[in-house]
């Protein structure tokens, strides 16, 4: 019987989707989902026979992804599914073929944080390989400002949002090639949330 598309792709994010559909996330590739959360964006790489990785601070969540890559059947040991701090992470360097970290950027705490957790990706991300990243940011609306980088978005929580000038910046730094032009999506009086996407120097 063949799956409906819910079924396969479970609650995947559209540009993660996206990158699959362009061949730049594929089977056989060594994915690591830095803040995995529930595995919104590992089901259908887990059909697809993706060697997955993945890492949340939240414990219920990574207890939950153990299940789900169980439940598929693809034999991937316990293990590649930990509760950690994308800080420091527990893998070694040039690991993975493809890092995703989605949606868990904008909840550094300053400055420090925000470049703590951006280096442990980019350290266990192997020459030629993709990080993805999808974060809130400042490209496309105004928030009020509370210390830094710190800012009010539309439903009163505290974000870490950046702007098109300090990813550009960073891509320099990390001498990254961009995959796609910076894309934002803009939810009308709430929040902004780009999408960044780099590939390291082989």
């Amino acid at each position: 019987m063949s799956l409906n598309v819910r079924e396969q792709f479970g609650q995947i994010d559209i540009y993660v989707f996206d990158q699959i559909l362009r061949g730049n996330i594929a089977a056989g590739m060594r994915v690591l989902d830095a803040g995995c959360g529930r595995g919104r964006n590992l089901v259908h790489l887990l059909r697809q026979g993706c060697e997955i990785f993945a890492l949340d601070a939240d414990r219920d969540g990574v207890e939950y992804v153990r299940r789900l890559s169980a439940s598929l059947g693809n034999n991937l040991p316990q293990e590649n599914f930990q509760v950690g701090l994308i800080e420091r992470m527990p893998f070694p360097d040039a690991f993975a073929d493809v890092v995703l970290c989605n949606s868990v950027l904008h909840f550094a705490r300053d400055d420090e944080h925000f470049r703590a957790m951006l280096s442990e990706l980019w350290r266990v991300l192997r020459p030629g390989g993709m990080l993805f990243c999808r974060l809130g940011s400042r490209i496309g609306m105004d928030f009020e400002r509370v210390r830094g980088n710190k800012y009010v978005v539309g439903d009163g929580q505290e974000w870490f949002l950046v702007n098109e000038e300090m990813l550009m910046e960073l891509s320099r730094e990390m001498n990254a090639i961009l995959v796609d032009p910076l894309k934002t999506t803009i939810v009308q009086n709430h929040r902004c949330m780009t999408t960044w996407v780099l590939r390291k120097q082989p």
